[in-house]
């Protein structure tokens, strides 16, 4: 199969216009062809190193972010670049346009198991009328998260806010009790505590990494098989 065929196939999945400007999606890298699909989150040494010659990589994060002004064979990211290109492999991102029309509401329904919400953008929005720490615990247990950071501003909760990955900049362009996000920063915190905003970090890694889960139900209906790989989550815990 080719590269431009699956692209075409995404792209009714998730249109790439729906990219944010600053985003860098869609192929990255395009040898043609390709033999199978593997779908992971990032795109790691050793996901790579196991994947045979001719797979088609499809990320939700961009292994070429930023425009590299040199590339070398023993620095991130191109040293995956130049790795790729030996085994004839191709790269595909999937980022924002993929946030805003399935993993957002893929992780919050199937995830989360809340199914009654409204979509405004990257943020979904549902009625949650209980106490902060049932909805806390919650999150907790739904993401398997053993340390969770919160700013608790008030003891019941009503209406919530819910976004993947790091949405800390989208805070101000809704209105509610709590916001679920990851890449929560200290004065952020200090902030939304002011503002009477509870907050609920769910993490980067924890609350995206069901990318590769979520796009394989969604190839399936366009007959495609893909295989997925768990990559590296680069925190640890002690």
């Amino acid at each position: 199969m080719k590269t431009a065929e699956i692209y075409t196939i995404l792209d009714e999945i998730a249109p790439f216009s729906d990219a944010e400007p600053w985003d860098n999606c869609g192929i990255l890298v395009d040898n043609k062809d390709f033999d199978s699909i593997t779908l992971t989150l990032d795109l790691d040494e050793k996901i790579l190193e196991s994947s045979e010659n001719n797979t088609l990589f499809i990320t939700h994060h961009p292994l070429i972010f930023k425009g590299l002004k040199a590339l070398s064979s023993t620095k991130y990211p191109s040293s995956l670049v130049f790795e790729l290109a030996k085994k004839n492999c191709s790269l595909i991102a999937m980022h924002t346009n993929y946030d805003k029309h399935a993993l957002n509401d893929f992780v919050l329904s199937e995830v989360l198991g809340i199914k009654e919400y409204e979509k405004n953008g990257f943020i979904c929005e549902f009625i949650w009328n209980s106490s902060f720490d049932e909805l806390a615990k919650k999150v907790k247990n739904a993401f398997e998260i053993k340390h969770l950071r919160v700013v608790k501003s008030s003891e019941n909760v009503e209406k919530v806010a819910f976004c993947t990955g790091s949405g800390a900049d989208l805070i101000g362009s809704f209105k509610a009790d709590c916001f679920l996000t990851g890449d929560l920063k200290y004065h952020t915190a200090f902030e939304a505590r002011h503002d009477k905003l509870s907050l609920i970090d769910i993490e980067h890694y924890a609350s995206e990494k069901y990318f590769a889960q979520s796009l394989e139900k969604a190839l399936k209906k366009y007959g495609i098989s893909a295989k997925i790989a768990n990559s590296l989550n680069p925190f640890s815990y002690m």
